[in-house]
């Protein structure tokens, strides 16, 4: 009994910092997700700042505050913070090698945010993946596809590929094509473009629509329609623009035709 008793008591310590050790985790853990949401939510609600910026931040205060976290654990089991730098230096090689993927993003996420290729609500293309800018991290994108699919891309692929941003700039041009018959007019054709490109509010007049006969086809002489647009309204003024024209063409007797087939037979 004794015996228990003194083994007992040789694990006490041990067990007093265990239980410390687990109150410090779950504490921190809590207390640096509420610090991370109140500096994201801060950076926000600032007009002057991009919510990119908000976004990034919270995660690298989030991830130095549960560094601090580790450290005051093993404080408490005794390891000294001095002899902590002493065993990260002496593991620098093996974690760099073990972790050099994950290096590798967190230094494409800081070249990220601070050449700023894109920001979080911004259609881009990023080496043919396609989708709204949703998250930027420390270690990745978050991207959504038009039928709401969520993408997961480490930023180290992000910063190499070749992105492709829709959203950039305010204003797109739309490029309509449209084929006509040979026995119809092209300049009815145009003027009838044209007016349909003008009766919409959202093409705008500086640059001034554009529409010229760009090819002889086999079976069409096609039109092309240049259109300036603010750039979130270009999908709903290109989808407008084809029915509106098609319609056009119907009532004044303008034809688009299509591929006909001619079957030739030899006598003989």
């Amino acid at each position: 009994m004794e015996q228990m008793m003194q083994e007992a008591g040789a694990y006490w310590p041990l067990m007093v910092s265990g239980a410390k050790a687990l109150v410090v985790l779950i504490l921190g853990w809590i207390a640096t997700g509420w610090i991370s949401s109140v500096v994201r939510r801060r950076i926000n609600n600032t007009p002057q700042i991009d919510p990119t910026l908000g976004n990034f931040a919270a995660s690298a205060v989030r991830w130095v505050l549960l560094l601090v976290v580790l450290v005051a654990i093993l404080n408490i089991f005794g390891i000294e913070a001095t002899s902590l730098v002493a065993m990260l230096g002496a593991a620098t090689l093996a974690i760099g090698l073990a972790l050099q993927g994950t290096l590798s993003d967190l230094a494409a996420g800081v070249m990220l945010i601070l050449f700023r290729p894109y920001k979080i609500g911004q259609f881009v293309d990023i080496g043919g993946t396609s989708g709204t800018v949703k998250d930027l991290n420390l270690f990745v994108t978050e991207l959504a596809t038009p039928d709401n699919v969520q993408i997961i891309m480490p930023n180290g692929k992000a910063w190499g590929a070749i992105i492709t941003n829709f959203s950039h700039h305010p204003t797109r041009r739309a490029d309509l094509v449209f084929g006509i018959d040979y026995g119809d007019s092209a300049e009815a054709a145009k003027a009838i473009i044209l007016e349909q490109a003008n009766a919409d509010a959202r093409v705008l007049q500086d640059p001034a629509p554009w529409v010229r006969v760009t090819n002889l086809g086999d079976s069409s002489v096609d039109l092309t329609a240049r259109l300036w647009c603010k750039a979130e309204d270009y999908w709903e003024l290109k989808f407008a623009l084809m029915q509106g024209v098609k319609e056009a063409f119907d009532a004044k007797g303008i034809s688009i035709p299509y591929p006909h087939t001619v079957e030739v037979k030899k006598e003989g």
